[in-house]
């Protein structure tokens, strides 16, 4: 039986503090000043019963398993809820100490079946250790099981109500769906209102199931009771808030996840991270190199059954895929040029292929063609950041939020996007931090902010410049910060004196008083952290949004120091990774401008090749060439612009026009639905590499499994397509590229194998082995040739496209709690899918009355680009005028609908606004995309 972890000294001890002297069964001891009774025993070997309490939960005492004996008290006490004080005596072995244990854990055993729902129960375990046979207490009756939601069950005749689920709930996660509610007999663990466990509000994080001793909340398809053959240590293959965890693996399949004790979440998972995992296992897999038959010719509105690939591609040997795939590129080399080809790698997979993939590119194709998702998430955060403050990194982990007085969320629905970041969110509001919150949307975090600004779509510039023009009029900028750390102040201060909150109130549609307040909220905290997403950078106007709350963190001093900076939110796994390790076409590794002499200069020598010293495409610009003829080849890995891409009806035009396109996946993906060859990759949890979280803290993902049939691991197809165009690769494993990767990032050199596996993780820049990493960056000034933040002036720039009589909505896309990304993985495992299976658009109900429309009624979505069908489903939380869809549903695609429209300086599209007008339902064109109608997970 594995006892709750002990508690590591350091971890408590205080410096300057003293120690506790006290008596522990006849010993003299020393305690910690946080240590409890408990905690105490458990550090020097002594085992104490226990059910209620769980590292990582608040201690509650309410089973009184773990009473102890205190000398001169007339009654037990909770050992988990009791400090020791000098001089006490504590037995937890006397004969009544020993008589009261066993008799709570013989009630509670009495009162749970005979069956146990999860392996390992700790109730089962405890009544083993102390010899609980029989008891001799008459059981309860039996209660219905719940089997509701699609991925807990819920067996109340285990429950013991010890809490720990609804303090996972309420305390750690915050969502506050599980109470205690009534009384006497009658009291019992609850879903909100009493409401069965599916129809609740539950979000299906699972933490209440990992911290149930009993089962009595259990994973469900009897996961729960097999035992597995071994575990793995790893990362989540979801958002970038860089979750660990381990998988639990039998025979070559995972049966479930457990959160880890990693730097980003303690434990703690989401619905995705927790469940998202069958995917690897689902039926279209690819297993078989796939080459499209010459009597198939590419269409843009191809549509493929990913059951039957086979009325498209044949089968083929690696041989055979990799010779045409080299001879094809080799052809366009020669004949177009190094202009005509281009690259799409992925920001799911490890910083080892990320690295290979843009090296390849650079030169076996000898072109900085090469770009990833980047492009359409974060690229205006990039170029705002490198132009303010020389670096495109987040100054402070996402978990300083606990730190923090006041945070600032902008553009980001963090409870959707970075579940668990959010619990640190919601944990610091619930322990006094106050939140700004900026969006548009009414998203989950309104309900704990102190002000929402919910402006119009668009006026982030205007709303951000009158919060300024107030701090600055108001005399709240940090005088002494701006002088030694800023430049170009005046100039701004000069720009915003016609931005007041009275002259904002109109185009951004917040109250001048409702502005100031938030003004001086922000100001005056002793420490505050800005936060902000997609909703921020994915506009013609995103760098200038990004500049704005640089300024603004900047004339406030709010950086440098634990609980304050800027941190955009990263969207997926690897993709602050995968930039820095150089997938971006102005930028070499760590990036280093393709453009600077010295860089370029450094790169060709350690790659012993001739460089292209020219920024190449960006994605969209990848596509654009691609649709006007003028790009011939592209080698995409683990991406799938056909989803991803705004304007996706010109997009799957463009790919349709390659001569020769290759698609690298562990699906048939929208995309690879127009390619000539179709490689067999492998999932996350096949492959070892580095991954690097939104935080900058670099951590081992490890091979759990072995692909399925022919799929190779992608390190190994990416070195065979570069020997098939004439390199000469020969990397044996992922360590291997780490190790060329330390001579090309000095931000990593000091990063090893070795200390990810001893030490867990490591947050760059860490430049020697002796080096411990920088968690918080900007401490004293910038890596800017004056050493200072550059503060960048901001004017109103209108959206590219804006409402009129014809097209009279604002359309808002973006991602939903239970999927990720183009849908690829999540609407292939099941509890995800049956959670969410459908696409719709988020409307208003003052919207519905007026175009007199119904809740879950067919509509037709049409902007200038494309039409879409989907059902409505009713939002308060959406502004009038405004509706919201999800990206990731193929049948109902919202990229048909946006806007291709780029940031002139980061090249990012537009697709956080476009004009649109709802019409009569057609009939769905694409509900048989995936076989019939049926949904991923089928």
């Amino acid at each position: 039986y594995k006892m709750t972890k002990v508690p590591d000294i350091s971890e408590l001890a205080v410096e300057d503090a003293p120690m506790i002297p006290f008596t522990l069964d006849k010993r003299e001891v020393l305690a910690f000043p946080h240590e409890t009774i408990f905690q105490v025993s458990q550090r020097l070997g002594t085992q104490i019963p226990h059910l209620c309490y769980t590292e990582g939960l608040r201690a509650d005492g309410n089973c009184r398993a773990c009473v102890v004996e205190i000398e001169g008290e007339r009654t037990l006490a909770p050992s988990c809820c009791r400090k020791p004080s000098e001089g006490m005596t504590v037995y937890t072995q006397s004969k009544r100490a020993k008589k009261s244990q066993n008799m709570v854990v013989e009630l509670l055993s009495c009162d749970t079946p005979d069956k146990t729902y999860k392996l390992g129960s700790e109730l089962t375990l405890w009544s083993d250790k102390l010899n609980i046979t029989k008891s001799r207490f008459t059981s309860r009756l039996p209660v219905k099981a719940d089997e509701s939601h699609p991925a807990i069950s819920v067996q109340m005749d285990a429950c013991i109500q010890c809490n720990r689920c609804l303090r996972a709930c309420r305390e750690e996660q915050v969502n506050d769906v599980i109470g205690f509610s009534y009384r006497g007999s009658k009291a019992a663990i609850t879903f909100d209102f009493d409401d069965s466990m599916g129809d609740s509000s539950c979000v299906g994080c699972g933490e209440c199931v990992q911290a149930c001793p009993t089962g009595a909340l259990s994973n469900k398809y009897g996961v729960s009771n097999i035992e597995a053959d071994k575990k793995v240590d790893s990362v989540c293959p979801y958002c970038g808030v860089g979750c660990q965890l381990t998988y639990n693996i039998k025979d070559n399949k995972i049966i479930s996840v457990e959160g880890r004790d990693g730097p980003a979440n303690e434990g703690r998972l989401c619905v995705k991270g927790r469940y998202g995992f069958d995917y690897v296992h689902h039926k279209h897999r690819l297993t078989k190199p796939l080459i499209r038959k010459d009597d198939a010719p590419k269409s843009p509105d191809q549509i493929i059954d990913p059951s039957h690939p086979e009325s498209v591609f044949r089968e083929a040997s690696w041989e055979e895929a990799l010779e045409l795939i080299g001879n094809s590129f080799k052809k366009i080399l020669k004949k177009d040029g190094p202009q005509a080809l281009a690259g799409l790698g992925s920001a799911k997979g490890s910083c080892e292929e990320a690295y290979l993939f843009q090296k390849l590119i650079r030169t076996g194709f000898n072109c900085n063609n090469v770009d990833h998702c980047t492009r359409l998430c974060h690229a205006s955060s990039v170029v705002a950041l490198l132009e303010g403050i020389g670096s495109g990194a987040v100054s402070n982990p996402m978990k300083d939020v606990t730190k923090a007085d006041v945070i600032i969320i902008t553009g980001s629905n963090p409870t959707g996007n970075h579940p668990v970041g959010a619990s640190w969110m919601k944990n610091a509001i619930k322990n006094g931090t106050k939140l700004i919150l900026l969006d548009p949307r009414g998203t989950d975090m309104k309900r704990f902010a102190e002000y929402h600004l919910q402006f119009k779509p668009g006026a982030d510039v205007a709303m951000l410049n009158a919060i300024m023009h107030v701090i600055i009029e108001e005399d709240l900028t940090d005088k002494d910060y701006v002088e030694h750390y800023t430049e170009n102040y005046e100039s701004l201060k000069q720009h915003l004196k016609s931005y007041t909150p009275e002259a904002m109130e109109e185009i951004c549609g917040i109250s001048p008083d409702v502005i100031r307040k938030a003004a001086r909220l922000y100001a005056t905290a002793d420490n505050a952290m800005i936060l902000w997403g997609m909703g921020v950078s994915q506009h013609v106007h995103g760098t200038d949004n990004a500049r704005c709350l640089i300024s603004l963190c900047m004339i406030t001093g709010q950086i440098g120091r634990e609980g304050t900076g800027l941190h955009p939110l990263r969207g997926q796994n690897n993709v602050q990774g995968s930039s820095d390790v150089g997938l971006i076409p102005m930028v070499f590794p760590d990036y280093q401008r393709v453009d600077n002499p010295e860089a370029h200069a450094r790169f060709e020598k350690l790659w012993d090749t001739e460089l292209d010293n020219k920024p190449g495409l960006t994605t969209v610009e990848i596509v654009n060439h691609a649709y006007d003829r003028k790009l011939k080849g592209l080698y995409v890995q683990g991406e799938n612009p056909a989803m991803s891409d705004p304007d996706s009806i010109h997009a799957r035009a463009g790919l349709s026009r390659l001569e020769h396109l290759v698609v690298q996946d562990i699906f048939l993906t929208e995309t690879a639905y127009f390619a000539d060859v179709v490689l067999p990759a492998s999932a996350f949890p096949e492959k070892t590499g580095t991954f690097i979280n939104s935080d900058r803290t670099v951590q081992l993902g490890r091979q759990a499994l072995d692909p399925p049939g022919d799929a190779r691991q992608d390190l190994w197809i990416i070195q065979e397509v570069a020997k098939s165009v004439g390199l000469d690769w020969n990397y044996p494993d992922s360590e291997a590229v780490f190790e060329e990767m330390r001579l090309a990032m000095d931000s990593i050199a000091g990063i090893t194998y070795e200390r990810l596996e001893t030490e867990g993780f490591v947050t760059y820049p860490c430049e020697k082995i002796e080096d411990a990493g920088n968690p918080i960056i900007f401490t004293e000034g910038f890596p800017t040739t004056s050493g200072k933040a550059k503060l960048v002036p901001a004017a109103i720039i209108p959206p590219d496209e804006v409402p009129d009589n014809e097209y009279p909505l604002v359309l808002i896309t973006g991602r939903q709690l239970e999927h990720w990304h183009t849908g690829s993985m999540t609407r292939r495992a099941s509890v995800l899918d049956n959670l969410e299976p459908s696409p719709y658009v988020a409307i208003n109900p003052r919207d519905l009355l007026k175009y007199k429309l119904e809740d879950g009624q067919l509509i037709s979505v049409e902007s200038r680009r494309g039409a879409v069908t989907v059902e409505i489903r009713a939002d308060s939380e959406v502004s009038p005028d405004v509706v919201f869809m999800p990206f990731c549903y193929y049948e109902g695609s919202a990229n048909k609908l946006t806007n291709a429209a780029l940031d002139p300086f980061a090249k990012i599209a537009e697709t956080k606004y476009c004009a649109v007008r709802i019409v009569d339902a057609k009939e769905p064109e694409e509900l048989s995309s995936y076989g019939g109608g049926q949904t991923l997970s089928d």
